[in-house]
C-alpha cells in the first residue's frame, strides 16, 4: 500500500498547481483503470477483436 500512496503523491506533484480536486480524482481513476487493464492482460482476461465483434453482434 505504501507504494500506491507514493505513486499517487508523485502523480499529484506533476499536476498543475491550480488543479481542482475533481482533476486529481480523474487522474487517479484513470491510473487505476489502466492498472486494472494491465492486470487483466497479465492474467489472460482478454478477448480477441473477432471475439468482441461476435459478442457485440449478439
Amino acid at each position: 500500500m505504501a507504494k500506491a500512496k507514493a505513486e499517487a503523491i508523485e502523480m499529484i506533484k506533476q499536476l498543475p498547481n491550480d488543479v481542482a480536486t475533481s482533476g486529481i480524482m480523474e487522474e487517479l481513476f484513470f491510473k487505476q483503470q489502466v492498472e486494472k487493464g494491465l492486470q487483466d492482460v497479465a492474467e489472460g482476461r482478454v478477448l480477441s477483436h473477432q471475439e468482441l465483434k461476435e459478442r457485440m453482434a449478439q
